[in-house]
C-alpha cells in the first residue's frame, strides 16, 4: 500500500529534491539546485516511497494569499505511472489547503499535464507564463467546495453514498461520507461528534462500522469498473486498535491490499476477497482492519454459509 509522507529530516529533503531535479529539471539539462525556488521554506511538501524506501512521487503546495494556494512540482516516476500516485499527492496537498480554509487552488500546468489536473477537478482559465523559457503552460484553478474533493467516477461514488444511506440508515446518522476515490484509493470519513463516547473519543463499534463500509465500498466501486454485478457480504473481519480517535475519523482502503478473483463472479461463482482498511485520526494511523468479503452472483447472498 502506498502512503503519502511529509519529508522532515535533511536526508528526506535531499532525496525529495533530488527526485524533483531528476524528473523535472535534468531532462532539460538544468543543473542540480535549479529545482528549488523561493517557496521551499514555507511550502507544504509531500512524497510517496516504494517498498525499498525510494521516492517515487512528489508535490508541493504553497499559499499565495489567505484565500489561495498553489500546487507545483507534481512528479511521478515513469515506472509507477497509472497507479494513481499523482492523484494521491494532489489529494494530500488539497487536504492541507482545505484544513487551512483555502477557497481555491491554482496551478500552472504543462500541456501534457492538463488532462491530469482536469481529472482532479481543475479548470483552465487562461495561459500562464512559459516554463524553462519555452514550455507552454496553462493556468488552472479549482474552487474548493465540500463536494469536489478529488474523485474518480463521481456518479458511481454518489450511487455508493446513496446505497449506504438507503440500505443502512444508521450510516447517515453516523455522518459517514465518501470523501474521495482516486481509482486506487478510497477514503471515507465519519463525524466524530455523532460517534463520541463518554471519554470524548470515537466508539470502537463506530470505528469498526466505518472500516467495514469502506471495504464494502471499495469492492462496490471495483465491480462498477469491471462492469460486473453481484452482492457483497462480509464473511470475517479483524481489527486492531492502537490509539483512540479524538479529531477526524478517516478510513482508507488502497487497491494494493485487495486480493480476490473477479473472474469467478463473471462465471456465476462466488469469490472471497481479502482487503485491508487503515484507520487514521487526522494524519495519525490508529487502527488496521482486515476483512474477508464474499462477492456473490445475483440472488446468491444466502448461499455464503454453505462455503
Amino acid at each position: 500500500m502506498y502512503k503519502v509522507d511529509t519529508p522532515s529530516t535533511d536526508e528526506d529533503f535531499e532525496q525529495y529534491f533530488h527526485f524533483r531535479w531528476l524528473m523535472l529539471r535534468k531532462p532539460w539539462n538544468y543543473p542540480p539546485g535549479s529545482e528549488k525556488d523561493e517557496y521551499e521554506q514555507v511550502g507544504i511538501h509531500k512524497m510517496v516511497r516504494n517498498g525499498q524506501g525510494q521516492v517515487i512521487a512528489i508535490g508541493r503546495l504553497h499559499f499565495n494569499t489567505p484565500e489561495e494556494a498553489q500546487i507545483r512540482h507534481i512528479a511521478v516516476h515513469p515506472d509507477h505511472h497509472g497507479k494513481g500516485l499523482g492523484k494521491l499527492i494532489v489529494s494530500a496537498l488539497e487536504a492541507v489547503a482545505r484544513s487551512e480554509g483555502i477557497e481555491r487552488i491554482v496551478t500552472n500546468s504543462r500541456e501534457l499535464s492538463t488532462p491530469f489536473f482536469k481529472s482532479c477537478g481543475f479548470e483552465v482559465v487562461g495561459e500562464a507564463t512559459t516554463e524553462l523559457g519555452h514550455l507552454k503552460r496553462e493556468q488552472m484553478v479549482k474552487k474548493l467546495t465540500e463536494l469536489n474533493a478529488v474523485m474518480l467516477h463521481p456518479k458511481w461514488c454518489k450511487q455508493l453514498q446513496d446505497t449506504w444511506y438507503e440500505t443502512i440508515p444508521i450510516s447517515e446518522q453516523m455522518g459517514i461520507k465518501l470523501h474521495q476515490f482516486s481509482g486506487r484509493t478510497l477514503e471515507v470519513r465519519a463525524s466524530l461528534n455523532r460517534n463520541i463516547n463518554l471519554h470524548g473519543t470515537m466508539f470502537a463499534g463506530s470505528i469498526f462500522s466505518l472500516a467495514t463500509l469502506t471495504g464494502w465500498g471499495m469492492l462496490f466501486l471495483l465491480l462498477k469498473e469491471k462492469g460486473l454485478a453481484g452482492e457483497i457480504v462480509l464473511g470475517d473481519a479483524d481489527i486492531h486498535y492502537h490509539k483512540p480517535i479524538s479529531m477526524q475519523p478517516r478510513a482508507i482502503c488502497n487497491i494494493e491490499s485487495v486480493n480476490g478473483r473477479f473472474e469467478l463472479l463473471g462465471k456465476g461463482k462466488k469469490s472471497p476477497f481479502r482487503l485491508q482498511v487503515d484507520i487514521h485520526d487526522g494524519q495519525q494511523p490508529v487502527a488496521e482492519f482486515k476483512g474477508v468479503y464474499w462477492l456473490l452472483p445475483a440472488s446468491s447472498e444466502n448461499d455464503v454459509q454453505k462455503q
